[in-house]
């Protein structure tokens, strides 16, 4: 029995297209109904033929909608929730995708008090964004993270759950506080760490005329794929998450300073010793089939 008969997607981009090309391939019955405020996507949404209807409307979306997912930046989450107050069913749960989880609950929670809201992360994305981006295996073998409240329909959340794992998710709770400080040190300060990089080295090139480009290796090359995800998403999971973000940076920069004194002082016992843990780190990442253990990462030459 499928957990949702008629589903409800609110932005088509790499994610949002992605859960319906998944749906299509998993849940072939499955009515799929998109919308993005976009008109351009919109368009290209309905070219593609991921949903069986695209509409220009928020609303219009979700009327006869069992479960609805929202897929926008975290930071539109409040106007799209509004957009679609009056006209969600009363028996739909709806659902998101967002990067940071306790503001985004406190926001549908305080919109939609008699509704069954289940938030959800799926741990997974490329740089890439758009309609086009979207694939259907980009949840295989991937967490899907869900932070439902305390007090939620335990059904809902099993229906949830489901889903999810028809998609080809690994499925995990927790509550959303510890949500948002375990993905701050695992997504959120990486990405930080990596816009920083990659900006420094933008400002280098001027002066090096453009040697930091052309020159660039490895480590420097695989920055620049993290750097390239979207802007408006994460300029607003950086915003949301602050707290969260805002601690893991400082115990960030508290080890940073430890490294800068081990090389100072020469001590190569601290380096050697830092570096046999972090590569331990990357091993037990792949031996965990969290990525590739090809060599360049896969990469084709």
């Amino acid at each position: 029995m499928l957990p949702f008969a008629r589903v409800t997607i609110i932005g088509l981009g790499l994610i949002g297209s992605s859960i319906a090309r998944a749906v299509r391939a998993t849940m072939p019955t499955v009515r799929l109904t998109g919308h993005d405020a976009d008109a351009q996507v919109r368009a290209r949404a309905r070219d593609l033929g991921f949903c069986d209807d695209v509409t220009d409307q928020a609303g219009a979306a979700v009327v006869d909608a069992d479960l609805v997912i929202l897929c926008v930046p975290v930071g539109a989450m409040p106007a799209v929730a509004a957009e679609i107050a009056a006209d969600l069913p009363a028996d739909a749960v709806l659902s998101d995708v967002g990067s940071s989880k306790a503001g985004v609950a406190a926001v549908l929670a305080e919109i939609f008090p008699h509704h069954a809201v289940i938030p959800a992360h799926p741990v997974a994305g490329t740089e890439r964004s758009g309609p086009d981006a979207g694939f259907a295996t980009l949840f295989d073998k991937r967490w899907c993270i869900l932070t439902p409240a305390a007090d939620a329909d335990p059904v809902a959340v099993e229906r949830v759950k489901a889903f999810w794992t028809r998609l080809g998710a690994e499925i995990e709770v927790m509550e959303a506080k510890h949500h948002d400080l375990v993905l701050a040190i695992t997504s959120h300060l990486p990405h930080l760490i990596a816009f920083t990089i990659v900006g420094t080295a933008s400002d280098l090139e001027q002066v090096t005329q453009s040697e930091v480009i052309k020159y660039s290796a490895g480590g420097f090359r695989d920055f620049t794929r993290i750097a390239a995800s979207d802007p408006t998403m994460w300029r607003d999971v950086f915003l949301s998450n602050r707290e969260a973000v805002l601690e893991m940076l400082q115990r960030f920069s508290e080890d940073l300073s430890a490294l800068q004194r081990a090389i100072r002082w020469g001590d190569g016992d601290a380096l050697f010793d830092l570096f046999s843990r972090t590569r331990a780190v990357r091993r037990s990442i792949v031996e965990q089939g969290q990525d590739d253990a090809s060599e360049d990462f896969g990469r084709a030459h």
